[in-house]
């Protein structure tokens, strides 16, 4: 059985940091893995994306405050946000496939998905 679990998220002030972990089991480890998170009333959007062969892409909006990376001993992805500003406030989704490196915004290519954490940055 697949399971995918994000941690880590909580509420901090702009300027702030908060390190998001996702543990992944249940299926092999060396899949494609992305965060994407979704404010009030907007859609899901992708945030950063690691491959299996750990090629990286950021959004721009989190490019040079945010760093995703891979622990293969604990089968764990983490997402590092530093400098966080309001409008990273959000659900903060882990998620994982296969996944074309053109195609990583494409929600609908992704198979397994956690339940989400809130990130909440106050002003």
């Amino acid at each position: 059985q697949v399971h995918v679990a994000e941690s880590g998220g909580g509420s901090v002030e702009a300027g702030g940091s908060l390190r998001l972990s996702c543990a992944l089991s249940g299926v092999s480890f060396s899949t494609d893995m992305a965060w994407f998170r979704q404010a009030p009333g907007k859609e899901r959007e992708g945030v950063a994306f690691l491959t299996s062969g750990s090629n990286i892409r950021y959004s721009e909006s989190v490019e040079g405050r945010f760093s995703i990376s891979r622990d293969n001993a604990k089968n764990t992805v983490s997402l590092q946000m530093n400098s966080l500003k309001p409008e990273d406030t959000g659900m903060y989704y882990c998620a994982a496939g296969v996944i074309p490196w053109s195609r990583w915004l494409d929600r609908s290519r992704y198979t397994y998905w956690g339940q989400g954490t809130q990130v909440t940055v106050s002003a």
